[in-house]
């Protein structure tokens, strides 16, 4: 049998071959909304007092929106300082054009990172009198005041000082000449627990405790010192969090860390995951899918393939737990999620077709799809299914 084929006015010899000249949206991708993130920091803010200061957390990529955009519309929104993670992080914000205050959550110990840290405008986190010395030592070089942030440990056992030593070392570091201490703060490690309003909850001990730390050294005489203690669920839990700055980060991506609380807000998502449909196949009856064949066709079934996988960041643990959707319908994923694809019982639609639309995570209609509903499916929260995206998903902003 011989196949013809029609004439092709195309030249193929056009077609472009760069990486560059992929197009975002050829496989899978992440959308970010940044006008969402705008609109949920103007929320947040607004539980505020005007005096107390909005820090944005776009560690880890803005927790996979990108952190430059994030930045941008946190800003926009009313942020007043930006919080990330790493050194990296904060010279790269620095290169796309942010201006405002950065303070690097981790913790840098060398004198190199310092000094990098001090060069480009970045307030490092110091949990020890032997940091604060290498500080001052290089403001003492530069003829200048090294800005940075004093982190004190309350109860999260990880960066900070010892908090039965702190005032008694506090004592030596106001004195360090070269050194401006623009803020200090303290981790909650339990505010989004169900508990925490109780008087006796770790989340209150935390605060009493770093509140009374403050009132000894007198911390409120001092305009430029900033204390901040709450996260999105400590700044959601009661105003005497509030203090006189709290960092946000899930909050403002569009999410409440206060699962069964109505914290009267109308948060948006700012993220939405979407994939195209690369092949469909109908299967019969009792054929097996995908790895291990743990899942089995209990009729003649129509399959779509996804070009998304757990190398892409979804979790293989989700195999056979989460659904998709397409024009406001949910399709069941089904069999194992594999490296790069994973397959979706698509039966009865006709208007799925090789290259159609899926949404993973985010909203079509009324139908809606979480962060959360995956961090319960896969016995985990919602900051790591958000951080677990790989930089292969191309991040498209749509605003």
């Amino acid at each position: 049998m011989q196949i013809r084929q029609k004439n092709q006015s195309c030249n193929f010899d056009n077609y472009p071959t760069c990486e560059k000249d992929i197009d975002p949206k050829q496989r899978a991708w992440i959308e970010v909304r940044g006008t969402a993130i705008e609109k949920n920091v103007r929320q947040l803010r607004s539980k505020l007092s005007k005096s107390c200061q909005f820090m944005a957390v776009v560690k880890a990529d803005g927790y996979g929106h990108d952190a430059r955009v994030v930045s941008e519309y946190a800003i926009k929104g009313g942020a007043s300082q930006l919080g990330v993670a790493t050194l990296k992080e904060g010279i790269k914000l620095r290169s796309s054009g942010v201006k405002k205050p950065i303070l690097i959550l981790g913790n840098l110990y060398t004198k190199k990172d310092l000094i990098m840290s001090f060069k480009n405008d970045l307030m490092p986190t110091i949990s020890s009198i032997g940091e604060c010395l290498i500080c001052n030592n290089i403001g003492k070089h530069f003829g200048s005041q090294f800005s940075l942030h004093l982190k004190v440990d309350t109860g999260m056992s990880r960066l900070g000082f010892e908090h039965s030593k702190f005032i008694q070392q506090f004592e030596k570091i106001k004195y360090f000449e070269n050194i401006s201490i623009k803020g200090i703060y303290s981790h909650l490690s339990s505010a989004d627990q169900e508990n925490s309003l109780d008087p006796k909850s770790i989340t209150q001990l935390q605060r009493i405790k770093f509140q009374e730390l403050l009132k000894q050294i007198n911390v409120d005489r001092n305009q430029i010192i900033k204390t901040h203690l709450a996260n999105s669920a400590g700044m959601l839990l009661n105003e005497n969090f509030h203090l006189h700055m709290v960092r946000i980060g899930l909050s403002m991506y569009g999410y409440n860390p206060l699962a069964k609380t109505d914290i009267g807000l109308s948060l948006q998502p700012a993220l939405f995951l979407k994939v195209r449909v690369s092949f469909t196949r109908i299967i019969d009856k009792g054929v097996g899918v995908s790895y291990g064949g743990k899942f089995v066709s209990s009729r003649k079934t129509k399959l779509a393939v996804l070009s998304i996988g757990y190398a892409d960041g979804i979790p293989r643990n989700l195999s056979g737990k989460i659904n998709v959707i397409h024009k406001n319908k949910f399709y069941p994923q089904v069999g194992s999620i594999t490296m790069d694809q994973m397959m979706v019982d698509i039966t009865g639609s006709n208007e799925i077709k090789v290259g159609s639309t899926m949404i993973l995570l985010g909203s079509d209609g009324d139908k809606t799809i979480s962060p959360v509903d995956w961090a319960r499916a896969s016995n985990t929260i919602p900051w790591e299914i958000l951080c677990s995206f790989k930089n292969r998903l191309p991040r498209v902003q749509v605003d």
